[in-house]
């Protein structure tokens, strides 16, 4: 028996409602008029709920979906194509956001005007939840190595990571030491947004930069008239930090003198501004750094030992880039795809000789040098790959042997110097390396370590390859 819609009007409604698409109609007001079983088991509400109320009656606060149907619907002249593949999200009846993909063509009386309209819609949330994870999965993975602005996976990174997690944790006075540009200001403002501060102001302040003159005026602020040109009052770097993180860097530029109202600070937890008698209260997070000897300042008298244990409750070393150049590739990485994007240059990559050449550099600038190479490459690079001439003279001239700290192996082992077990190493690496063509990354998958490890070895074995 053939079933004819037309003459029964049932069977259409029930093969409708056995749709797993949502399916409804509106009138010219956009009111709904019919509301399918699939709607009602997308988003929860019956079609007794809805029929007769505005199509927007199904936007939460951030879904905006059946709205973009009422807008249809008052146009002078709506597109009669109506409205196709259109994604949008709803709110379900029991508070989660929905997305769906919906279609909807108008209806039209005999005299060729909008009567309302008929739409289809298909949940597609599981869909779009499952690729907003897996973006933010690659995401996870391209940092997976940074800890806010702060990269590396060397193992004394992974310990500085942990003195700043467990720093950011508590309200401590935090010290940093480090040779200058291994971050620490970037450590400073990572404790920061770690911390229970992190919604309070984090500011920084360069003691060195600042005359000694000006310096206590910086910190504290002054009065009007406390000196010749204070033509009126003003805050300082502890007031403006109220509730939140200063960071002193450099702090063993500060002269002994200040050093002891900064102690008071700390001590009493208030300032007082120059040329005011009355004290006035701060909560701050104070967090210092240095990249010189603050025990042999203490030692000839330059630095308070008050204030140096004051100050040195919990430090935290950064160390130079020479002593952890396995992040190197990880750091020429991240700086090429950040000045990539900021410059707008398609540069992806770099050569094999150009990088090697950076593991071979000993970097005194540590990581801010590491990050002008970069961005020196990126003036000169003709192409997506930055190669050994787009270096800065100083690195693409250096050598295997220059700038090595005493006590580090400089001159590579010789197959007659080495243990038996080195021997029994450095024929396996040989004969991956003879396996694989002299392809040293296929070389490292093979022996199951990383190409960085299998590069240092060459070298200390001194494999021509």
């Amino acid at each position: 028996m053939e079933l004819d819609f037309r003459k029964d009007p049932t069977i259409l409604s029930t093969v409708v409602d056995t749709m797993a698409d949502g399916v409804f109609t509106v009138d010219s007001r956009g009111r709904f008029v019919a509301w399918s079983a699939g709607a009602e088991r997308i988003t929860g509400y019956t079609a007794a709920e809805v029929i007769g109320q505005p199509c927007e009656i199904l936007e939460g606060p951030n879904c905006k979906g059946f709205g973009k149907l009422s807008e249809l619907l008052a146009t002078p002249n709506p597109p009669p194509q109506g409205i196709c593949n259109q994604e949008c999200k709803l709110a379900a009846r029991d508070g989660r956001e929905l997305y769906i993909l919906g279609n909807v063509r108008l209806l039209h009386d005999e005299n060729g005007q909008v009567s309302g309209a008929v739409g289809t819609f298909t949940d597609v949330t599981q869909f779009i939840l499952a690729n907003q994870k897996i973006a933010l999965l690659e995401q996870q993975a391209r940092g997976r190595f940074a800890f806010e602005q702060l990269v590396g996976k060397s193992r004394i990174m992974e310990e500085v990571f942990h003195r700043i997690h467990l720093a950011a944790e508590s309200d401590v006075t935090v010290f940093l030491s480090g040779e200058s540009g291994t971050g620490k200001e970037l450590a400073a403002r990572a404790i920061h947004a770690r911390s229970p501060r992190k919604d309070g102001p984090f500011i920084a302040v360069n003691c060195s930069a600042i005359p000694e003159t000006l310096l206590e005026s910086e910190l504290f602020g002054h009065v009007k008239g406390a000196f010749t040109g204070a033509i009126r009052d003003k805050i300082g770097m502890f007031q403006a930090a109220d509730k939140g993180t200063l960071f002193l860097d450099e702090i063993g530029d500060v002269s002994p003198l200040l050093q002891l109202k900064l102690l008071r600070v700390i001590q009493e937890r208030e300032i007082r501004r120059v040329g005011d008698d009355r004290p006035m209260q701060v909560d701050v997070r104070l967090i210092t750094a240095t990249n010189r000897d603050l025990k042999q300042l203490v030692q000839t008298g330059d630095f308070r030992e008050d204030f140096y244990y004051r100050i040195h409750v919990f430090e935290i070393p950064l160390p130079p880039l020479r002593e952890r150049r396995d992040d190197i590739p990880l750091l020429v990485d991240h700086f090429i795809r950040d000045l990539a994007a900021t410059l707008n240059k398609p540069v992806t990559g770099i050569a094999r000789d150009a990088l090697e050449r950076m593991m071979d550099y000993d970097w005194p600038g540590n990581v801010r040098e590491l990050r002008n190479a970069v961005e020196h490459a990126f003036v000169t690079v003709n192409g997506d790959t930055i190669s050994l001439l787009d270096l800065p003279p100083d690195v693409r001239r250096s050598q295997p042997s220059a700038g090595r700290r005493p006590g580090r192996t400089t001159v590579a082992a010789t197959p007659a110097t080495l243990t038996p077990e080195q021997q029994q190493e450095r024929e396996r690496i040989v004969a991956a390396l003879e396996q694989t063509g002299g392809n040293r990354t296929a070389a490292a998958r093979l022996l199951e370590t990383s190409r960085v490890t299998l590069w240092k070895k060459i070298r200390k074995y001194a494999i021509e390859a």
